[in-house]
């Protein structure tokens, strides 16, 4: 992954300890891949919690700005031996069991928000946790995406090393979700925009009995090799008329449509509540597969 783009000028620190800061944010990435500038952690599937001591005094709030009592949490950030401190973190769904801290934002007066973020977990590191806080680990797995769906986590944050804590959603911090694999029938594809060439997006879809069900589109994960192939597949089995029997969602205009005779095998994040696929990437196209044996599969907890 090559560096991102310079991030802002970061505000002047702060001088008088803030009320309230606007949490960092991760930026969803279908990307995967390792190197010296990044950092890799486990994305807990929780909470987001800020946590701000001055003095004797806690307050504890969700990245929405609304207020907790969480009382064992309160007392284990008290008893920090520290005048006053904002720390980042997420919290369990219970709201006790542990809060899972990976960044400082002040500290002993010092706002450290310009400070990288190496530097800021060097500070993080240095304080004396009690349960039921608890620091969030740097990964070193060769793939740590892969070991978070091998070990059920929610997926990995890969953070740039010398970024600055911005009060935004920023590319410096990239979440990477576990995601879940399916094959499906191309029903269709919509027109290639701009420079692309073959076409834009696989229409995609599976069998519930008679009924051939729209799933979604599927527009990344191709070359320009495979958009030729495909296209020209394509024009060898067109139809006039959608070959899908339930169609919500389907693209109203530059849409084409093909037999149900091609099965792909896709990634994506989840189901979405109205049944179709969010953030989806091709993995292949299958031959060993016969599109009517395409039919979906039941989501792990249906």
């Amino acid at each position: 992954m090559a560096k991102p783009q310079e991030h802002e000028t970061p505000p002047p620190a702060r001088s008088d300890f803030p009320d309230w800061i606007e949490p960092m944010a991760a930026t969803l990435t279908q990307q995967r891949f390792t190197g010296p500038d990044w950092t890799f952690e486990r994305k807990f599937d929780g909470i987001r919690l800020i946590a701000f001591k001055q003095g004797d005094d806690v307050r504890l709030y969700s990245r929405t700005r609304k207020q907790k009592a969480l009382p064992g949490i309160a007392a284990a950030v008290a008893s920090l031996p520290v005048a006053d401190i904002i720390l980042d973190g997420e919290v369990e769904w219970d709201g006790h069991t542990a809060y899972h801290l990976f960044d400082v934002i002040w500290i002993d007066g010092r706002d450290v928000t310009r400070l990288p973020l190496t530097e800021r977990r060097r500070l993080l590191a240095e304080l004396p946790l009690q349960a039921p806080l608890h620091l969030v680990r740097e990964l070193d797995d060769a793939k740590p995406w892969e070991r978070a769906c091998a070990e059920g986590w929610e997926g990995v944050i890969a953070k740039y090393r010398d970024s600055p804590y911005e009060h935004k959603r920023s590319k410096h911090w990239l979440k990477m979700k576990c995601e879940l694999e399916h094959d499906f029938v191309v029903g269709g594809f919509t027109d290639a925009q701009g420079k692309r060439v073959g076409f834009g997006a696989l229409l995609v879809g599976y069998f519930d009995g008679d009924d051939f069900v729209f799933a979604g589109k599927v527009g990344t994960g191709f070359d320009t090799k495979l958009l030729t192939e495909l296209r020209t597949r394509f024009d060898a089995i067109g139809l006039e008329k959608t070959p899908f029997t339930k169609a919500k969602g389907l693209p109203r205009v530059r849409a084409h449509w093909v037999r149900p005779e091609v099965v792909v095998r896709a990634a994506f994040i989840e189901w979405t509540v109205h049944t179709k696929l969010r953030h989806s990437r091709l993995l292949g196209v299958r031959a060993d597969v016969r599109p009517r044996d395409v039919v979906r599969e039941q989501p792990r907890g249906e």
